[in-house]
């Protein structure tokens, strides 16, 4: 049995580099959020919670779309 190291170290190198950039766009959903949450004398106006709750979700949405991508890449 031969292992086949190179392909193994390209595996883990994009599945970290993947999974970072997957938590670290999540997080900047979650802060978006968080902007939305804030006391309305101390936070947003109207016009940036609108842009604050659609970053969010489109954060989000990328998320959903690469952890489906994910799902069918393995289900193929």
């Amino acid at each position: 049995m031969k292992i086949d190291w190179a392909a193994l170290a390209s595996v883990f190198g994009v599945s970290l580099v993947v999974t970072v950039a997957l938590v670290g766009l999540f997080t900047v959903g979650i802060v978006a959020l968080s902007k939305l949450s804030a006391p309305a004398g101390a936070g947003a106006s109207g016009g940036s919670a609108a842009l604050a709750r659609t970053g969010a979700y489109a954060c989000f949405a990328a998320c959903v779309a690469a952890v489906a991508y994910g799902i069918y890449l393995i289900v193929a």
